[in-house]
Parts: structure tokens; sequence; C-alpha cells
């Protein structure tokens, strides 16, 4: 037999659920943003594959961008491209 949950868990759980849907609202509407910037910048002559590696490095740490661009550097040159 199936236990109904009490009146306060369905609440908070309710609550829960609208705020994420909320919050995925949101954040569909941030993702439109973010593109309609990029269609922006591309109109204006910017690279954009470039501009989001650009973004994606400046999200890490001094430490781990070098790390990184130190291990795509060796990789490069096992790889004859230097």
């Amino acid at each position: 037999m199936k236990q109904k949950p009490s009146n306060i868990a369905a609440d908070r759980l309710k609550s829960f659920v609208e705020r994420i849907e909320k919050l995925e609202e949101e954040k569909k509407a941030i993702g439109s943003d973010i593109r309609d910037v990029y269609s922006e910048a591309k109109g204006t002559g910017f690279d954009v594959k470039t501009m989001r590696t650009l973004i994606k490095l400046r999200k890490m740490d001094s430490a781990e961008r070098d790390e990184q661009e130190t291990l795509l550097d060796v990789y490069k040159q096992a790889l004859g491209m230097i």
C-alpha cells in the first residue's frame, strides 16, 4: 500500500519543482541572449569559435590555463605541428 506524502512534504516538493522550472526558463532566455551576442559579434567580423575558446580559458585559473597551454604545445610538437 502506497503511503501519501504529508501536505508539508508535498508543498515543499512543489515549491522546489516550481523554482527549478522558473530557473530553467530563465536559463533558456539567457542562452538565447548569449546566442544573440555571439551573432552580433560574428556580424561585426569576430570569429565566434575563437571567442568561445577565450571565454573557456578566462574561466580557468592561471595555473590550470598554463597547464592546458603547455599540454597543448606538447601534443602539437608530438604531431609535428610546431
